[in-house]
């Protein structure tokens, strides 16, 4: 009887086991490792970038900014017929075979294989489900070593908080982003109380996120999908950066001005030649946001 016992109980254990392998674990998503855009002449986006945001720029294929050892803005060219210039949003992982294999469990279509890229980084896309490309990239070692910045560059930035994107369905989105990927809400707002416009998706092992940028059914023009389809760059104080900006011959407007935003931060809009904005943010609120409170850790 003692046998029976036994062996039944090693029967009853071995599905729970076989279960507990088959599902691959979610890899860890450290924090936004690119943001990719396009641009419909180069050499005013390097006048941009380089020269006026300061970015020291790499030798590629692409024209890639270092914003950190880690993080990187790259600019390609304009295809013919694009008119979303916000062209990927990449996230770090520390295994992007691993990351690939989830997804593959979790019924999202991904690519057969991961690519090889320069320097030895491994990273593949997806499309989220309203058709917004989401890269994963695994750095090689040697890539993610702190670099200091060299004699006689000014970047104005040293670390990407976050892109936003034009959002129509939130449920969708979080299906993906929140159900499968594991990212956390840490905030929402709008222009008016009462209404939903933004909401900030944290990544699951990181202080990094993604704003949904809420929109009607109705696709956006041109100019509002340059406004909606952003990303921010985070400094410790938005008048500062603007003193340094108006050094290298920028001008405030009515555009593209210091101001605090609804989420009580200090913030300043820029827009690079093709009306893509670039949004300096300063870190940590100096006010009670609206709307709603932060639910997660602020970013230093």
């Amino acid at each position: 009887m003692k046998l029976l016992y036994a062996v039944s109980a090693v029967f009853l254990a071995v599905p729970t086991w076989v279960g507990a392998q088959t599902a691959p674990p979610r890899p860890m998503i450290t924090g936004v490792a690119q943001v990719s855009i396009y641009a419909s002449n180069m050499a005013k986006s390097r006048h941009f970038f380089g020269e006026f945001l300061g970015f020291p720029e790499s030798g590629t294929a692409h024209q890639r900014y270092r914003v950190n050892a880690r993080q990187s803005i790259v600019v390609d060219p304009l295809p013919s017929g694009v008119t979303n210039y916000l062209r990927s949003v990449g996230f770090a992982t520390p295994d992007a075979e691993a990351m690939r294999r989830y997804l593959i469990d979790k019924g999202v279509h991904v690519p057969d294989t991961v690519k090889r890229g320069a320097g030895g980084s491994r990273f593949f896309w997806v499309n989220d489900p309203e058709g917004h490309r989401m890269e994963f990239i695994q750095l090689a070692p040697k890539q993610a070593r702190f670099v200091p910045v060299a004699a006689g560059e000014q970047p104005i930035s040293h670390h990407i908080l976050h892109a936003g994107f034009i959002v129509h369905d939130r449920s969708a989105e979080n299906r993906f982003f929140r159900d499968i990927l594991g990212f956390r809400q840490a905030w929402e707002g709008g222009m008016k109380d009462g209404k939903t416009d933004w909401v900030d998706m944290q990544v699951p092992n990181g202080s990094d996120w993604i704003e949904y940028m809420l929109h009607g059914p109705a696709p956006a023009s041109a100019a509002v999908s340059g406004v909606l389809n952003h990303f921010s760059l985070g400094v410790k104080d938005a008048h500062q950066a603007a003193d340094v900006l108006r050094q290298r011959g920028w001008h405030s407007s009515p555009r593209e001005k210091a101001q605090l935003g609804r989420d009580g931060k200090w913030q300043l809009n820029l827009y690079d030649p093709d009306g893509t904005r670039v949004e300096l943010m300063e870190f940590r609120p100096v006010e009670t946001p609206c709307c709603s409170p932060y639910t997660l850790p602020i970013p230093r």
